[in-house]
């Protein structure tokens, strides 16, 4: 007989559906549509549907729009924040995202696992790097930081950016692991080629720079 526990999505008591506003209703709906189902991060933000709506349209404008940085490359920086901080929501299924953004289920999982042992180019370990250093020790980041992005051709905005996905990841991932946030299932199987079916000389073996 199964645990009942396992099919929670989250530690918190939240709204009966019936009771949340239009406009929160229909970005759910929306969420539905666009993705297929609905993430369990909606279900468990109409706790505070006001909150959702404004974090929402933020987490879009950084992850999906206009930016120097590629979208796959916006992912790489969540997941490996989600990562360090060990959130099993996010690195779930912001991973199921990287590998549809590479195309390439291997590579992926070695961002997700350990970017340091993945076939990346120096560019790319650099904003991870970056990333990581401002998610574990925040109050050692530096100007020197900065000049190493430069140095590999990022501009201002382009670090800038580095730096706020890095924070709304850090964010996230604090608030799924303090609600106890569970990853919806269908996120497990998504873009995850056999890897017989992977061409020789696969992505996985060259920088992402080349790869993209």
């Amino acid at each position: 007989m199964s645990d009942p526990i396992t099919n929670r999505i989250a530690w918190l008591t939240l709204p009966d559906p019936t009771t949340l506003d239009a406009e929160t209703l229909a970005l759910l709906d929306k969420a539905c549509v666009n993705v297929g189902f609905l993430p369990n991060v909606f279900s468990v933000y109409t706790i505070r549907p006001d909150h959702m709506l404004r974090w929402i349209k933020l987490f879009n404008a950084m992850m999906r729009g206009e930016a120097g940085l590629t979208p796959a490359e916006r992912e790489m920086i969540g997941v490996v924040v989600s990562a360090e901080n060990r959130c099993l929501y996010c690195l779930v299924s912001h991973g199921a995202e990287l590998r549809q953004l590479l195309g390439d289920p291997i590579l992926a999982e070695q961002i997700s696992y350990d970017y340091r042992r993945a076939s990346l180019d120096a560019r790319t370990r650099a904003m991870l790097d970056y990333a990581v250093k401002l998610t574990r020790t925040p109050v050692e980041c530096c100007e020197a930081d900065i000049e190493r992005l430069r140095a590999h051709g990022f501009t201002d905005r382009d670090i800038f950016d580095i730096a706020e996905i890095a924070a709304m990841f850090n964010f996230t991932n604090r608030l799924a692991s303090a609600t106890g946030m569970q990853p919806n299932h269908e996120y497990y199987s998504q873009a995850r080629q056999s890897i017989d079916s992977l061409d020789q000389g696969s992505t996985a073996d060259k920088p992402v720079g080349s790869a993209m």
